[in-house]
This record gives structure tokens, sequence and C-alpha cells, in this order.
């Protein structure tokens, strides 16, 4: 009996021990997305100027050309840069005139939408919140429709240049993407 305890407790370990490194890949994969995440049009982030207070930014939404207004140095335009790659812009429009070491931190407060499209409930446009999946997703949209195809989803990335892909319910959505759902012909 003990010896089945000590199985029974090893495979549980085991079990435990691989459920929670997939988790840390998964969250890794994630982190790595995001990494690489260029900011758009409707991303709305904070800016802080280190000591600075009047020229900080607690709120920011991205322009629909890309810009964000500054105090004193006025429409900069961040679309298409990486948070860090701002952070240097912003920087060097500090740096000299107005402050002598400017320190610079940008966060991002909320994600540009995704949408979902076809065969669900409630189609439109969603928050992004990291870790969101089309299963996830399509669950915000209200879910399938009785018509809509569980197998035949496409997705098409903001910087896909308009290429829709085959998704299925655990891929990973992105910030600006547009999920469609199709009908089922059965």
């Amino acid at each position: 009996m003990n010896t089945y305890l000590r199985l029974i407790n090893k495979s549980s370990s085991t079990l435990l021990f691989g459920i929670f490194s997939l988790l840390a890949l998964v969250n890794i994969a994630i982190a790595q997305d995001l990494q690489h995440y260029k900011l758009s049009a409707d991303d709305v982030i904070s800016i802080t100027v280190f000591d600075e207070p009047d020229l900080s930014l607690k709120e920011a939404r991205v322009s629909s050309t890309g810009t964000i207004a500054m105090p004193l140095i006025g429409q900069i335009s961040i679309k298409g840069l990486s948070v860090s790659e701002a952070e240097k812009l912003i920087y060097n429009a500090y740096l000299g005139d107005y402050l002598k070491k400017p320190d610079i931190t940008i966060t991002i407060v909320e994600y540009r939408q995704f949408y979902v499209n076809g065969e669900v409930d409630k189609p439109g446009g969603y928050s992004y919140r990291e870790g969101m999946t089309v299963q996830r997703a399509i669950t915000l949209a209200g879910g399938f429709t009785e018509r809509a195809s569980r197998s035949n989803i496409k997705l098409i990335r903001e910087n896909g240049n308009g290429i829709s892909i085959d998704a299925s319910l655990t891929t990973t959505v992105q910030p600006g993407d547009v999920i469609t759902v199709e009908e089922s012909f059965f």
C-alpha cells in the first residue's frame, strides 16, 4: 500500500511539474509576442518623465494618424514603434533644450481592440487582454451561432499584410487581429 501511495504521489508531482512547465512556456511565448509589440492607433499608453509630473501623461490614446501630443515638444509619431523605441524617441526630443537627462518610461494601459466577425452571437470589437486565445475571443463575442463552423476559423493579423490564416481555438490573438468564424455547411 505504501509503495502504491508513493507512486501516486510521484506521478502527481510529475504531472504538476509538467503543468507548471507548460504554463511557464505559454507565458514566455505571450511575453515574447508582446515584447515585439508595435504601437498603433487606439492604443492607450502612460508616459512618465521621471521627476517631471508636468511633462508626464497618465493616459494618452494614440491617434488615428499614429501620434501623441507631448507637453513642450508637441506631436510625436509613434505608430509602428516598440515601447523602447518610442521611449528613445521621446528621450531624444526632450534631451538638450528641455531636460539634461530625461528618464522616460512608457507603459501600455490598454491595447487596441481585436475584432470577431462571422457566425458569433455578438460580432464586433473587444478589448485585448494578455493571454487571449481564439476560444476566449469567441466567448467574449457571445459564442458560436448554430450555423458556425468550429473548425473553419480565419484570422488576419494586423501586421500580416491582409493575409488570412487558418486558426484553431488555441491560436493566440494579438491586438488588432480580425477573427472570422465561417459558416458550417453541415
